[in-house]
């Protein structure tokens, strides 16, 4: 951590000198409470750490006025962000992903508005208004900016409209994408760059848990994710369920929500091992959760790129039990920094045995500062320098 860790104070100087507004569009969601807009946590906070390097920030998002916010939602930390709402469209079925297209003037007319007031922009992708958005930002603005896909870069069957936005980004416009991963593309407006999670003093917390973990029987594990989402938070149940050796494990713990809750609760009550679910909560009760496992499972089928939960579980000695997708093998290394689960060729029975059989606790030990080395590159300390340094200069 520590020559990363001095090389972002390079950026806090040049930064003074920049005064800049943002313009960030999303689908992030948000909603009301208590008076003020909340948004999704992980995505408001980047938002937050944001104005350590711009003055003003803009960013229109998706506003839900009927629903209850999720406790994982956060407020802005300040007035120098301003929220801008979008009514909500998309969906899974046809009229759901037609309302895109019905709402894109507005959605087009506030972009444009909000364009003239700033100096550079960020369009996160892939998202259902991207489809149109995309080709908006890159042809009819001459504003610089930069879009962050967030999805997997090399998904071999994605959705069409991120296919189509995938494609679009790579081969029809020039300006920086930020992808997840390092991939044989040679574009060099493509660029590798890790999302944003921790901040200096989760890092020290972290290391501190760390030093204090044992690793001895009974474990804890925990998931994290939407459920429903090819998460693979069903696999760890079935796995549960049929593993012999029950005595192992001492409680369970899903963090999350999603329609695929009702079939969880109900699959749940068939393993003999104690499990909480805990909805969506916030960044603090998902850290402390974190502290208390001694891994993270995330048997995943498609990621969105790497997972941030990867890297904030790691940061406090819970070791990675993930798959083999998207970008997640170029960080995560078996029996080095965590361990890589095939769910289509082992069950998490021979899985476990084979890599846990003969394995001792200071080799865990050593594994979770592995894992807690790697993540160095996941603060908001080093994401602002990195975009200062490698995309606004």
């Amino acid at each position: 951590m520590g020559k990363k860790f001095l090389l972002v104070k390079s950026y806090q100087k040049l930064h003074k000198s920049i005064i800049m507004k943002l313009l960030i569009i999303s689908q992030t969601e948000h909603y009301f409470k208590d008076g003020r807009i909340v948004g999704w946590g992980p995505t408001v906070n980047e938002v937050n750490h944001l104005l350590k390097i711009f003055n003003e920030i803009y960013h229109i998002g998706v506003i839900y006025k009927d629903k209850v916010a999720p406790q994982s939602s956060i407020h802005y930390i300040s007035k120098k962000i301003k929220f801008i709402g979008l009514k909500p469209s998309g969906g899974k079925s046809f009229f759901e992903k037609i309302d895109i297209l019905f709402n894109a003037p507005q959605t087009l007319l506030k972009v444009h508005k909000i364009l003239k007031k700033v100096d550079v922009f960020q369009f996160r992708s892939p998202v259902g208004i991207g489809t149109y958005l995309i080709p908006y930002l890159s042809i009819f603005n001459k504003k610089p900016g930069w879009f962050k896909y967030a999805g997997n870069w090399i998904e071999k069957k994605p959705p069409l409209g991120y296919k189509i936005q995938r494609n679009f980004l790579k081969n029809f416009q020039s300006r920086t994408v930020t992808i997840n991963g390092r991939w044989d593309d040679d574009y060099a407006h493509l660029l590798s760059f890790e999302n944003p999670c921790l901040d200096t003093n989760d890092r020290l917390v972290g290391l501190n848990i760390l030093n204090k973990k044992s690793y001895n029987n009974p474990l804890t594990i925990c998931f994290a994710g939407r459920f429903g989402e090819s998460k693979g938070e069903d696999k760890i149940i079935e796995s549960l369920k049929n593993f012999p050796n029950q005595r192992m494990f001492k409680e369970v713990h899903f963090i999350g929500d999603g329609n695929n809750f009702p079939n969880l609760i109900k699959s749940s009550k068939k393993v003999n091992i104690p499990i909480k679910f805990h909805g969506f909560v916030n960044r603090e009760k998902v850290f402390k959760i974190f502290m208390s496992s001694d891994f993270i499972l995330l048997p995943s089928k498609n990621s969105e790129g790497f997972p941030k939960v990867i890297a904030e579980a790691s940061n406090f000695g819970c070791i990675p039990i993930v798959s083999n997708v998207s970008s997640i093998p170029q960080y995560i290394k078996n029996n080095y920094n965590g361990f890589l689960w095939d769910t289509e060729k082992e069950n998490f029975f021979t899985f476990f045995n084979r890599f846990f059989l003969n394995i001792d606790n200071d080799k865990l030990k050593e594994i979770a500062r592995n894992s807690h080395n790697l993540v160095s590159s996941f603060t908001y300390e080093y994401y602002n320098k990195r975009i200062v340094d490698e995309i606004i200069k």
